[in-house]
C-alpha cells in the first residue's frame, strides 16, 4: 500500500483534527481516512447546528 497522496499541509491539519500520528495517517487506508473525516465533519455539523438554534439576545431586546 502506498502513502496518501495529499499535501503537507493537509496531512498535518488532518493529523491535528483526528488525534491521529502523522506516520500513521499516512498510511491509513482511504477507506477508514475518509470514514474518519465524514465523522469529523458530521461532529463539527452537530455543534455549529446547536449554537444556530439558540436563541440572539439581541432579537429578543
Amino acid at each position: 500500500m502506498r502513502p496518501l497522496q495529499i499535501s503537507p499541509e493537509t496531512a498535518i491539519a488532518l493529523s491535528k483534527q483526528l488525534g491521529v500520528p502523522l506516520e500513521q495517517l499516512m498510511h491509513m487506508p482511504q477507506h477508514i481516512l475518509m470514514q474518519k473525516i465524514a465523522e469529523l465533519a458530521k461532529q463539527e455539523g452537530a455543534g455549529s447546528q446547536g449554537e444556530a438554534n439558540e436563541p440572539e439576545s439581541s432579537e429578543n431586546s
